[in-house]
Parts: structure tokens; sequence; C-alpha cells
């Protein structure tokens, strides 16, 4: 969208109609305010818009400073009783905006002085930082940025996602350029700058509460454009990339051991990292598993992989071991002690069975079926340094995740 402005400001070209019935005469070269989409008077383009990208939003209802603070606030109320009386270690990627995300969440989940000292020295939680470079191998937050193949493939690998997605943005987005033409002669535009319309809508809407991008689309085009998320995400770095499953075996693998060893190991574990490092993990494990690839064709009207449900603004994934002291009769146990013990994940607040494993109580996992399900998963994957390309004596899987 930076592009676009700057692009229709240095041409002095202005648009005589308009996008839509709530979207009176625009111009953008006389000022893009009180008569065009946008909330505020700007007379220019900022000559350097990347200094205000990757940042964590800090205004409007749906601030990222207040979700992330909140989201600690719920939590604590779920998880109080599992906190330990010694300061608990917590990590974050090392990126500015991640770090802010968790020092606001611990903020609500352990308090305002939780960085403070106590009279022992010591204080409420200790925040790691763990860098995104390409030498930290297996045992990062961030598998993209070290794995060498992915970056390295130009055809299936980290650009696949931008590849499948120009293909199905074709199938909707000129209809939509025909009508902003029929609306401004003589101006074109591209499916990229219409695109970056639709993404408007959302940011400004997390920035200022409410945006006029959101009246330029109808309902179906709307859904058009949460579909074209869902395949970027899809084939960028999830079930549709061959790098996807290997990228989040080294996380799932760690949350698999941790579980394993239960409180022993440490009853709270957070990590912070970017949507595209979620979504590796939820692909290893085949939490969204589809028949088929998602097409880019056409929009289907039922699937599983719906990136606004998995990777949403402020999304989270949460693993949890219950330890259940009674038992419905209806259960089937085979080892009194084993069966005491499930798995079950948290997805933004939903409970999603495990695929072929949701018999225990709430839909949860035995322990030792789940541990069984990520072996299984591990061997059909593959191993991290093989497919992405690295040395032998790269680091070969996480080892920072411990209290």
């Amino acid at each position: 969208m930076a592009k676009l402005l700057s692009f229709y400001w240095q041409s002095e070209v202005g648009l005589p109609g308009t996008l839509g019935p709530n979207i009176p005469t625009w111009n953008i070269f006389n000022h893009l305010g009180g008569n065009g989409p946008w909330i505020q008077k700007v007379d220019a383009p900022d000559p350097e818009p990347s200094s205000h990208h990757d940042q964590l939003t800090t205004t409007g209802p749906y601030a990222g400073t207040l979700s992330a603070f909140t989201s600690g606030a719920k939590l604590r109320t779920r998880y109080l009783s599992l906190l330990p009386s010694r300061p608990l270690n917590f990590w974050a990627s090392d990126c500015k905006r991640v770090v802010e995300t968790a020092r606001y969440f611990a903020t609500g989940f352990f308090g305002l002085d939780w960085e403070t000292s106590t009279p022992k020295g010591t204080a409420k939680a200790n925040l790691h930082i763990i860098p995104e470079s390409f030498d930290r191998g297996a045992d990062t937050l961030t598998p993209g940025d070290t794995c060498f193949q992915y970056r390295k493939d130009m055809q299936i690998g980290h650009d696949y996602g931008l590849i499948q997605l120009s293909k199905f943005r074709s199938t909707y987005l000129p209809a939509v350029a025909a009508r902003f033409e029929a609306q401004n002669p003589g101006v074109r535009f591209t499916d990229g700058e219409i695109y970056s319309m639709q993404e408007m809508c959302g940011f400004e809407i997390l920035v200022r509460g409410s945006s006029p991008w959101c009246e330029v689309f109808n309902h179906e085009e709307w859904l058009d454009f949460e579909y074209a998320r869902d395949v970027i995400h899809y084939f960028r770095a999830g079930p549709g990339n061959k790098y996807g499953l290997p990228m989040g075996w080294p996380w799932l693998n760690a949350t698999a051991e941790l579980l394993e060893r239960g409180p022993g190991a440490g009853t709270l574990f957070f990590s912070f990292v970017h949507d595209g490092d979620i979504i590796p993990m939820l692909a290893a494990l085949d939490l969204f598993p589809s028949r088929k690839p998602l097409p880019v064709t056409h929009r289907p009207h039922s699937r599983a992989w719906r990136t606004s449900q998995v990777v949403p603004m402020n999304g989270r994934i949460i693993f949890e071991r219950l330890t259940c002291d009674t038992l419905p009769q209806s259960f089937p146990s085979t080892d009194a002690n084993a069966s005491e013990r499930f798995v079950r994940v948290n997805v933004n607040d939903g409970v999603v069975a495990f695929p072929g494993c949701s018999s225990g109580p709430g839909s949860s996992c035995p322990l030792e079926d789940f541990l069984a399900l990520v072996r299984r998963r591990g061997k059909n994957i593959g191993d991290f340094r093989q497919t992405c390309g690295l040395d032998e004596d790269a680091p070969a899987r996480i080892t920072f995740l411990h209290q």
C-alpha cells in the first residue's frame, strides 16, 4: 500500500470517481483526507515508511499491547495453581515486537513487578531472547531463518506461498479491478494494489478501530480474501510446503519430551514467536488435516485450514498435560497409571482433537498414545538438518526449554 500511495503521489494522478457506496469522491494527489478513504489528512507519503514496519500496535481497541496484556491476565486465572514459587523462565524470538508482546503478556500474567528483584534477589520471571540467526540450526524458535534450503529454493521454498497466492488472486481480483476502473476511468489497478487495499482493512482496524477500506469490497470478495490468506500460509510454511513439516518438528519434539517428563521438568513454559513459526509446528502435528492440497483455482466452501482461526492476531497454541483422579467407567484402560495422564491442545481458546487420538476426557489423547503419535510423525517427517541442507555438526534439537 505504501508503494501504491507513493506511485500515485509522484505521478500526480487523481481518482475522480469512487470505490464504493460509502467511499465518496477521493483524490490521492489532493491530500488523502476528508474526502478519501483515509481517516487522517496527509500531505505526502512518509519518506521512510519502513520505520513504521514490524511494530507492536499501541492504539485502538485491538492494540497488540492490550491484547498481550489481557491474554496474560486471562491465562493467569486459568493456570495460577501451576505457578511455581521459584522464578519462571520464558522465551521470545529476537524481534522487537515479539519481545514486547512477551513483556506485556508477562505483566498481565506475573504482575506489574515481574522483573523486580525480591528480597531474596530474584525476579518472578526471566525472559530469554533467542536469536533469529542462521547458526542456531534446529535449536531455535524461528526455523524459517535457519533452514538453508527453505530460503534458497525459489520454487517450493519460502516464496511458494506467494506463487500460489498470485495464482488464486487472479481468480477474483480482475473483476474487482474492472469495477474500480469503471468507477475511475483511465486509472488501472494491479492485483497487488487491490490486495493491499484489502489488507488495509484489517491493519487499520487494529490501529484505529475501524477502516473505510472495509466498505470497498463486498461479502464474496472478503471471503476470497480470507481464503487468499489461507493459501499463502498453507503453501509458505504449512502442510502445502515440503519444508513446513521438518521446520515444525524440533519444537513439536521438544514439547512432547516436556509433556512426557511431566511436572518434574516444569509446570509452565511460554514461548513467543511469529505466526509463520507456529504454522510449521501445526503442520508437523497434522492438527488440521486435508485430504488434498488447497486448490488455487477456486475457493472451497469446506476446509479444515483457516488461517483466521489458526493464527489470528494474538493467536496462541497451548498444550496441556492432564492428570485425572477419576475416569469414566467407559474409558478403555489397560494401564491404571498411564490411563490417568492425557494431553490436549487448545487453539485460541478452543480444544482441537488430535487426529485419530481423542478418546480421553474432553477430546484429550492418552499421554502414551500422544507420544506414539509424535514418534510416528517424526519418522515420516525426517531429519531437519538433512532436509534443510545443514552441516552434520549443526544443532539438531532444541536445548533451551528448561526451568
